[in-house]
């Protein structure tokens, strides 16, 4: 057996016990992408409006997205909104009620060819079982986002 396929054929064992998702800097973190058949401008005006805020951050009167604000949900969610590039990108930390700590979300609005692409992104959370539940989240936001853009 040649060195290359001895090294393809034994794992590492700690690349075999790392969880799904699990990063060295970032704790668990999550990604989920979906592309719709919309503008950059059409998906960003739906995202920080207060029918889209609901769908993925909370229920808002208003909310100025603005680097340093801070922001509760009447849900709860709470955290401050760190980087925004209007039609590109909010960075902000979010943390659900009953958590210890709070989480980074990244949400980037990304040009393709059939539209734009929406991509949510959220780190530090504790562990396998937070994943799968902000994962489980975010395709759901995604669900109700596709409808909402489809009945405008």
């Amino acid at each position: 057996m040649s060195k290359s396929t001895s090294k393809l054929a034994v794992p590492i064992a700690d690349d075999a016990a790392k969880p799904v998702g699990l990063t060295a800097a970032a704790g668990f973190q999550v990604g989920v992408r979906r592309t719709f058949p919309v503008s950059r401008e059409a998906a960003w005006s739906l995202l920080t409006s207060p029918q889209g805020m609901m769908v993925w951050l909370g229920k808002f009167q208003a909310l100025e997205f603005k680097p340093g604000t801070t922001y509760t949900s009447k849900e709860g969610n709470h955290g401050e909104i760190r980087v925004v590039k209007p039609g590109e990108q909010i960075r902000l930390t979010w943390q659900r009620p009953g958590w210890p700590n709070p989480s980074t979300v990244q949400i980037r609005l990304l040009e393709a060819k059939t539209g734009t692409t929406i991509s949510f992104h959220q780190e530090k959370l504790t562990d396998i079982q937070q994943r799968e539940q902000m994962k489980a989240y975010w395709e759901e936001a995604a669900d109700h986002i596709r409808q909402q853009l489809a009945a405008d």
